[in-house]
């Protein structure tokens, strides 16, 4: 497993100008990539490092499969740039005028980013926090277009490829086990899928600009004056504005903590919420507009949760061969499919 000690910490840090003595550092997050695979050498590692002047920084590790150098030095230049035009996120250091290098610790090559730390973190997604978030998305968008930015590197809220919100692969692949079930209804749910997906991609020839690509609770903080920041661009790549704005937005409503008050109810609050300080900054389009009712359905319809990862899932119930269950869930995938919400702003 990937390790690191102070002394390699401090090593770091001196070449990315910080010379002050570090006093603790701590775990923020750590992928485990040697669970799965005990040979492994990929790596995502978040370290904080408290330094004897008050600051703190972060630092981060990382090896994965899909990371260049190229790649997470262009993903903190469109942080910078942001920065510089407004947007809340944390300052990030520089090593010989780059803002990434990599090290051998310890037997693993990894790539190194140093950044400030930030307080305010955002754990709880209010009605507020949610229309905060649609502006300042909306701002990052703006900003991005305006200064044609670009990262060259895959997003995970395009609708139109493999993304972390929903899959019809991952509902198409159990075809004959639905076919067995009930063949027509399948086959009604395959047409469905088809129309959604030629009224979506009428987007799919839009200019792509940079994105940070994963706002989220635990990427955002809230600043002493209340405004709402972004950090880890881990994920920002090139995406259809448009696309990236509605799956944000329906991550938002749907994956995050909540107040209690809204337990239950917290799509209807949030979803339209963020939309609506999306609009205020960048308005929606009348084509737009008339676009989100489809990729909504398909969303919803083919959401990862419901088709694979929750316990009561589509594929769950057809690794049970409970063919009651997965009939139940082929009509709520239909129904799904021809649920058109209007945009509400």
């Amino acid at each position: 497993m990937f390790t690191v000690t102070k002394e390699d910490i401090a090593l770091i840090l001196k070449d990315f100008g910080i010379f002050s003595d570090i006093i603790t550092f701590s775990e923020l997050q750590r992928y485990h990539y040697e669970k799965n695979n005990p040979a492994s050498q990929e790596v995502r590692l978040i370290i904080k490092a408290n330094l004897n002047n008050g600051q703190s920084v972060v630092v981060r590790f990382k090896n994965e499969w899909d990371t260049t150098l190229k790649v997470i030095n262009d993903q903190s230049r469109f942080a910078k740039f942001l920065s510089d035009n407004g947007i809340k996120t944390p300052a990030l250091f520089m090593a010989n005028h780059e803002y990434a290098r990599w090290y051998t610790i310890n037997k693993y090559d990894v790539i190194v980013t140093v950044e400030e730390f930030v307080t305010g973190e955002i754990h709880i997604v209010s009605k507020e926090i949610a229309e905060k978030t649609g502006r300042l998305l909306a701002q990052m968008h703006n900003i991005a277009e305006a200064g044609k930015f670009h990262v060259q590197n895959g997003v995970i809220f395009n609708p139109l490829n493999e993304n972390d919100l929903f899959s019809f692969q991952d509902f198409q692949v159990q075809k004959d086990f639905l076919l067995s079930v009930d063949e027509s209804l399948y086959k009604d749910i395959v047409k469905e899928y088809d129309s959604l997906y030629q009224k979506i991609g009428v987007f799919e020839n839009e200019p792509r600009y940079a994105v940070q690509g994963d706002i989220s609770n635990c990427n955002l903080y809230q600043t002493a004056d209340g405004e709402v920041g972004v950090f880890d661009f881990n994920r920002c790549g090139d995406n259809v504005l448009y696309y990236d704005a509605i799956m944000q937005a329906i991550f938002e409503a749907r994956l995050m903590d909540y107040p209690k008050e809204i337990d239950g109810k917290q799509e209807s609050v949030i979803l339209p919420a963020f939309l609506r300080g999306y609009h205020r900054e960048r308005p929606f389009t009348d084509k737009q507009k008339d676009v989100f009712p489809y990729l909504y359905a398909m969303i919803s319809a083919f959401w990862l949760g419901s088709i694979r990862f929750d316990e009561d899932s589509l594929c769950h119930a057809i690794e049970a061969g409970d063919t009651k269950s997965v009939h139940k869930w082929m009509e709520e995938i239909h129904r799904r499919t021809v649920f058109r919400p209007e945009m509400t702003l």
